[in-house]
């Protein structure tokens, strides 16, 4: 070998006391390293300023959404306002058509109670008569009713002078006709008890009484009616009158 070689392998050799250098530093790294892992308080302090931002990133979040939930709060609240309104709006209508309709309904409630009064008002006293008596649908009973409406309109006449003169002029048949005298010949025959032409009967017509001239009261009445009128009485119509 060389002495350039010898010399290089002497330089590798640690001496004794550089070994001991060595353990002593890989001794004070390991100490380092066991207090460092001893003390906690480094590592809180570490992660407590790792954590620090994160909560003052939250803090904004926290306003949004509390922005948004008042937004939707004041839009809860006018959405029910509005419905207040429309309920109350539907409601005035509802208790104006029904205000409406009760006035209608008493219109006409007033209407019928006006006509049935004036209805009451035309109806002759003498249907109360009517209806409270019973009459033969006879000559007795024609006359007897006849003499009824005939009072209440003030006619006179007595039942023997109407019997006389109705056996006289039809024998007792309402529905006799004349159609051989003058009246006959001027197309206006006689009809009837009392043969009464339809001029006459129109004229002295008594109310309350049928329109129809075959009727033996309305026909008798307004026989009596005419006679009043004429002779004073149809108990002084002995004839032809």
């Amino acid at each position: 070998m060389s002495a350039n070689f010898r010399f290089i392998r002497k330089s590798r050799a640690l001496t004794k006391t550089q070994k001991f250098a060595v353990a002593g530093v890989t001794t004070l790294g390991a100490a380092a390293i066991a207090v460092s892992a001893a003390v906690p308080g480094e590592a809180t302090t570490v992660a407590a300023d790792t954590a620090a931002p994160a909560t003052v990133a939250s803090q904004p979040v926290k306003g949004v959404k509390a922005s948004v939930t008042d937004r939707l709060a004041g839009d809860s609240l006018k959405v029910q306002a509005i419905a207040a309104k429309q309920q109350a709006v539907a409601k005035e209508k509802a208790a104006v058509a029904a205000k409406k309709t009760a006035a209608e309904r008493k219109a006409v409630a007033g209407r019928h109670a006006q006509q049935a009064t004036a209805r009451a008002a035309q109806r002759p006293q003498m249907q109360t008569v009517a209806a409270s008596k019973t009459y033969g649908n006879d000559l007795n009973g024609w006359i007897r009713q006849s003499l009824d409406i005939m009072k209440q309109h003030n006619i006179p006449g007595s039942y023997s002078g109407l019997h006389r003169n109705i056996l006289r002029e039809s024998s007792g048949n309402p529905r006799a006709i004349n159609d051989w005298d003058i009246n006959a010949i001027n197309g206006i025959p006689s009809k009837g008890l009392l043969q009464v032409i339809d001029p006459t009967f129109r004229t002295y017509h008594v109310p309350g009484t049928s329109w129809n001239i075959y009727d033996p009261v309305a026909n008798i009445t307004a026989a009596c009616n005419y006679a009043a009128h004429r002779y004073g009485s149809m108990d002084n119509v002995n004839s032809a009158y």
